[in-house]
């Protein structure tokens, strides 16, 4: 078959202003047209997982907004159907992730780390471990949505039921949803995220009523977050759930776009 031949617009003149572009050994990203360079984010999942569609909306949201957004599908065994497991998932490869993503061309080389639900408690996980161990590339900047502030356990899909539903099963606190370095023994379940060790700009949101994940969570971090140097802001929204409706949703994207773009910069012309 032959290649496929780059054009800046189609048929009747009409431009695409997003295009993907494959991050070589990771997945598709999702950036404004033209050569940049943009400022890269790295978007973290929930346990929706990777295939959902809901990670690959938000990147195309980001790059309508002149970012270049990786979605990362890190659970495991995730496919079209099945959300896959979080289970002794290696943060190593997410780390690599970022690093790919900031040495990508299109990439002006500063990156944001942005996680959702399950992905918040990754990212913070993520960015605890690479200061402490004072690893280079850390992300220039964090935000995290209804995180936990604690390290949670493994979560499969497969076995998932709600409270009350025939076969549900209480969570197993011997099962471990992270690794790093190639063990699991110092992510042990109920384990304090140390995001305090991070130095960069932080950015946190929750739903005040999140029947999922408590916002005491998200106010604690906050607590011990405002103790040390660096920029942070808090966002909670009275009356939402563990997902935003519209109105909030919309209100809290303005507030996203805003702190990356203050902290990472702005594209490239198109």
């Amino acid at each position: 078959m032959g290649r496929v031949k780059e054009e800046t617009s189609g048929q009747g003149g009409v431009m695409l202003k997003i295009v993907r572009r494959l991050l070589p050994e990771f997945g598709t990203s999702y950036g404004p047209a033209g050569d940049g360079p943009f400022p890269g984010i790295l978007i973290l999942h929930g346990s929706e997982g990777g295939y959902s569609g809901w990670s690959h909306r938000l990147a195309v949201l980001f790059a309508a907004h002149g970012f270049l957004a990786y979605p990362h599908a890190y659970s495991r065994g995730g496919n079209a159907w099945n959300a896959g497991a979080i289970e002794e998932v290696p943060l190593d490869r997410t780390a690599d992730a970022l690093s790919a993503l900031r040495e990508f061309p299109p990439c002006s080389g500063r990156v944001g780390l942005y996680g959702l639900s399950r992905g918040g408690e990754h990212a913070l996980l993520l960015a605890s471990l690479m200061a402490r161990e004072g690893q280079a590339g850390q992300a220039d900047a964090l935000a995290a949505h209804a995180p936990a502030d604690v390290i949670c356990g493994s979560f499969d899909a497969r076995s998932f039921r709600d409270s009350g539903d025939p076969g549900w099963q209480a969570w197993d606190a011997a099962s471990r949803a992270w690794s790093w370095r190639g063990s699991s023994e110092g992510l042990k379940p109920t384990t304090p995220i140390e995001i305090e060790r991070y130095s960069g700009p932080v950015f946190l949101s929750h739903g005040v009523e999140d029947a999922t994940w408590s916002v005491a969570m998200t106010r604690r971090l906050s607590a011990r977050l405002g103790e040390r140097r660096g920029h942070i802001e808090t966002h909670l929204y009275e009356g939402e759930g563990h997902l935003l409706r519209s109105e909030a949703e919309n209100l809290h994207h303005e507030r996203l776009l805003r702190f990356f773009t203050r902290c990472l910069g702005q594209g490239g012309e198109a």
